[in-house]
């Protein structure tokens, strides 16, 4: 007992000499390896829980994200010169290295003696001080093996960047991409080797090479207006006041922001301006579009991007019966709906049966493989199984029976997912009209990663009136 307090001290004051950005990181990295945690979630709570400058906050932001998108890419820079096996070095270690690795060869801006110095002295914050030699070693022939050349090609001894641009190693570490371009695909781009191999198989060298890269660096960041409280044009004159890159996209509400920022520190963020939303998933409640005064369910609701949607498509008038199963998530989507202004959304806690209808419209916007997301949602990589797929295609097809079962005569039900997996979207919608001979596919859209935003698809049924 008498030690503790002195371990304390020794590790608070290590805590105050090493980078906030860079400690913040590397505890929230350890989160979510230890949780599974998703990193959005887990970096919403540490971020508002730390004192940390803006500059701070996109640094953490950068780390995070880079090391999960790229942990297959930094793993074998490591491999290759770390000479003790991989399980004989502790987690939590292996999880710093990484850290520094990422730094060094990925993110150029960072002078690698910051990188190497800032890295080693986290061990001791950490409580892992006698690592510092160990830690310093690594990195220094991992820098060693980094040079400032680059190729517009792929090579086994060199690493993709950004912008269909490579880094030269200074001796092959990636599989051969002419003998192997399966491997070359799950190492370089940091995909799981069953992924590489199902989409090299369906899209080719060329489209996989291009979705490497999209997936590979930090998605672009859009808003989606509210005019409920503000107009579009309105939103980009505040915007630009307050010296913020932005410009109109395709969708009749959304924005494009030219860098990532802070979200909360951007001008109408409490008077409920905006909320974050993709572009590509902006167009799903579009599909939808039901008329002000509609009663609608929205069989599958948090966080609520789309929930929201319906209801600023809707006027803000109407009923919207929003269902979730986790409590926390729907809590969530009550707070959006606050700050949007928002007070047609009824949140409903589902834990049986969906309420019975029967509905104007109905959206169902199914839980799936994440893989037209693969940037944003960069943990999906390790998490996502090939026999996943077995249980989610039965769900999906059961949610859609479910929201088309739920629609009036003459209504429509959209159902769409984050998936560039056929047998998640087009194959489902199939089975499901199979089976209601009274549901009409009236209209379909397969969304394409980096065109000019995330991947995913929906489809709109109608089910066939009386007249009919």
């Amino acid at each position: 007992m008498k030690g503790s307090p002195d371990k304390s001290e020794r590790l608070a004051a290590a805590s105050r000499a090493v980078s906030p950005a860079r400690l913040a990181a590397a505890r929230i990295l350890g989160r979510c390896r230890q949780h599974h945690a998703f990193a959005q979630e887990v970096l919403d709570q540490d971020l508002h829980a730390v004192d940390l400058s803006p500059a701070d906050r996109r640094l953490t932001t950068q780390l995070v994200y880079g090391v999960l998108r790229r942990r297959r890419t930094v793993d074998a820079l490591l491999q290759a010169v770390v000479r003790r096996p991989r399980h004989l070095v502790e987690a939590r270690l292996w999880e710093l290295l990484r850290l520094g690795a990422y730094q060094l060869a990925l993110l150029t801006q960072v002078p690698p003696h910051a990188a190497i110095f800032e890295t080693v002295e986290l061990a001791g914050a950490l409580g892992r001080p006698k690592a510092k030699g160990f830690l310093n070693g690594i990195l220094r022939a991992v820098s060693r093996l980094v040079t400032d050349e680059y190729r517009d090609s792929p090579s086994a001894d060199s690493i993709p960047m950004e912008a269909g641009r490579y880094r030269c190693l200074r001796q092959p570490v990636l599989p051969a991409p002419a003998e192997h371009p399966v491997e070359y695909l799950a190492v370089g781009f940091s995909w799981p080797r069953w992924l590489a191999a199902r989409w090299w198989e369906r899209y080719g060298w060329e489209e996989c090479l291009r979705l490497g890269f999209w997936f590979a660096g930090p998605a672009p960041l859009w808003l989606r207006s509210n005019p409920l409280r503000i107009e579009r044009e309105a939103l980009l004159a505040a915007l630009a006041e307050a010296g913020v890159a932005a410009s109109a996209g395709s969708h009749p509400q959304s924005v494009r922001l030219a860098e990532h920022a802070a979200i909360r520190e951007l001008p109408g963020y409490d008077q409920g301006w905006f909320t974050v939303q993709d572009e590509s998933a902006m167009w799903v409640a579009t599909a939808l579009d039901p008329p002000p005064g509609s009663r609608v369910l929205d069989l599958c609701a948090a966080p609520g991007g789309k929930t929201t949607h319906l209801a600023e498509l809707m006027g803000n008038q109407g009923r919207i019966v929003a269902c979730e199963p986790d409590a926390g998530r729907l809590a969530r989507l009550e707070e959006l709906c606050r700050r949007l202004g928002i007070g047609i959304v009824e949140p409903t806690l589902l834990q049986d049966e969906p309420p019975p209808g029967p509905f104007d419209a109905v959206l169902v916007d199914v839980p799936c493989s994440n893989t037209g997301v693969l940037g944003r949602r960069p943990e999906v990589r390790d998490r996502l199984k090939p026999d996943d797929f077995r249980r989610l295609v039965p769900l999906q097809t059961k949610l859609l029976l479910q929201a088309a079962e739920r629609v009036r005569p003459g209504g429509a039900v959209v159902y769409s997912t984050c998936s560039i997996e056929p047998a998640e979207n087009q194959a489902v919608v199939q089975v499901v009209c199979s089976a209601l001979t009274d549901m009409v596919l009236e209209a379909e859209e397969r969304q394409v990663p980096g065109q000019p935003a995330d991947g995913g698809y929906w489809a709109r049924l109608r089910r066939r009136g009386a007249a009919d």
